[in-house]
């Protein structure tokens, strides 16, 4: 069940300003901004698409590799995936570069203010779909364009099945290049608003879309998800969560239950089922890689909520 990711690998460094950032801007001024926001408060987490589904396909019995260039700071990252069992085999370090690293300073009423810095991610083109050994199945996720248009159509002459996820960067492309990365996969998953993006960037509705690819997936949050695959549409229910205190991460938790129901040969609405298990898990833990469920635990949370347990 060794399942190729190729995707972001990025620390998150996450601030909290206690206050509200609209007490501090003028509006009258805001051509010439100039602030700072004391934030008492700072984390730093491990996360990227590609850490944070490998992340939880560990969780749930696979074998995950990551592929991302990383900077000569991912120790402690790297040390953490040690702990959990992960392969670490095709994170190479670029030397004198960062890992990427997003931070974001939020105020109290969860208002973001938010920089990305891609360093050593800019060069995952580097490292081929080959360097992964034998896979099951892959996943190819945000990541720089030449990166992204690499891995999909290694994959796809690979015949291997995989899931395209183009998320944020759906933005690098041109709809002609979008359509061509599509086309290559046997899975599109995107969320609802990435959905309409797709759409914008491609001219295609979404019915027209789910014509292109032979399974296209649309997340909903809260309301669940739908699958539409050889013309049959399924909406699967959401597993109400037992808190809700940090959605970051979620869709991605989601994703490896995608991703194990391709590796299993399971069929893809149940990959969703237990996708939305993980999210529910997920999303009731601060941080991306913080929630420890055991895989029974997980199973029986599948079991309460959509029967037999098929993995």
């Amino acid at each position: 069940m060794r399942a190729a990711i190729a995707a972001s690998m990025a620390y998150d460094t996450i601030m909290v300003f206690e206050g509200k950032f609209t007490d501090h801007i003028l509006p009258d001024q805001i051509h010439k901004i100039n602030l700072s926001f004391l934030s008492p408060r700072m984390r730093r987490e491990y996360g990227g698409c590609a850490g944070n589904i490998a992340y939880n396909y560990k969780l749930i019995g696979g074998e995950p590799v990551p592929m991302g260039m990383v900077g000569d700071d991912f120790g402690p990252y790297r040390e953490h995936y040690k702990r959990c069992g992960i392969d670490d085999s095709c994170l190479p370090e670029a030397k004198d570069s960062y890992t990427a690293q997003c931070f974001i300073v939020t105020d109290l009423h969860n208002n973001q203010l938010a920089g990305f810095h891609p360093g050593a991610m800019g060069l995952s083109a580097q490292i081929p779909l080959s360097q992964a050994g034998t896979v099951a199945c892959g996943i190819v996720g945000p990541d720089p364009k030449d990166a992204m248009q690499l891995h999909t159509q290694q994959m796809a002459d690979a015949k291997l099945p995989f899931i395209l996820d183009p998320g944020q960067n759906i933005l690098l492309f041109d709809g002609p290049e979008l359509l061509a990365l599509i086309e290559r996969a046997p899975v599109l998953v995107c969320n609802d608003y990435e959905a309409e993006l797709i759409a914008d960037k491609t001219g295609l509705s979404l019915t027209e879309l789910a014509q292109r690819v032979p399974a296209l997936i649309v997340t909903l949050g809260a309301e669940g998800s739908i699958v539409r695959e050889r013309g049959t549409e399924t909406r699967v229910a959401p597993v109400p969560a037992q808190a809700v205190k940090d959605p970051t991460g979620c869709g991605d938790a989601y994703r490896a239950g995608l991703l194990l129901a391709l590796a299993k040969g399971v069929p893809l609405i149940q990959g969703a089922q237990l996708g939305s298990v993980l999210g529910s898990i997920k999303i009731a833990v601060q941080g991306c890689q913080n929630h420890q469920p055991t895989l029974a635990e997980i199973r029986a949370l599948y079991e309460a909520h959509y029967g037999a347990w098929p993995f």
